[in-house]
């Protein structure tokens, strides 16, 4: 495997980990009903902060990621209104009184049309944020980034 694509399949793997890590828990609900814009780019701030802390990374590095991820993640959220609404769609389809297979095969393709719009994004900004860093900052930025006890998810703890 050449190093290109061993960094494109590790930037991909990484976009998964990316939108759950970060993406998930940072939408946080400043009024139970609707996600805080602030809020989700205050968490961002820090997780990019956390994952670089004890690096040699600099004030203007740490600047730059962060606004690549949260760039990121503002595109990402008409993808996340679409899946939503996706989901609404296939219920529905799946609970009318006659199923139409064309019909939830389509809504199935618009899914996963979604999901690789989703998926190209995220791999874009991990790239463009490791083009950010040096080797050994990048290296320590996933670690960092994708640590995570098993068992947690959208802030919850398992136990």
């Amino acid at each position: 495997m050449t190093t290109l694509s061993l960094k494109t399949v590790m930037a991909a793997l990484l976009a998964g980990s990316l939108a759950v890590t970060a993406g998930a828990p940072a939408f946080a609900r400043g009024d139970g009903m609707s996600p805080d814009p602030a809020k989700f780019q205050e968490r961002i701030e820090k997780r990019v902060d956390k994952a670089l802390n004890g690096t040699d990374a600099t004030q203007d590095q740490k600047k730059q990621i962060t606004g690549i991820l949260q760039a990121a993640f503002k595109d990402m959220k008409s993808l996340h209104d679409k899946r939503a609404e996706n989901r609404k769609e296939m219920r529905a389809a799946m609970e009318a009184a006659t199923i139409d297979p064309a019909k939830i095969e389509q809504i199935r393709q618009d899914q996963m049309k979604v999901a690789d719009e989703s998926s190209k994004r995220f791999t874009k900004a991990l790239v463009d944020a490791g083009n950010v860093l040096n080797a050994q900052q990048r290296q320590a930025f996933f670690k960092t980034w994708g640590d995570r006890p098993w068992g947690e998810h959208r802030g919850h703890k398992k136990g």
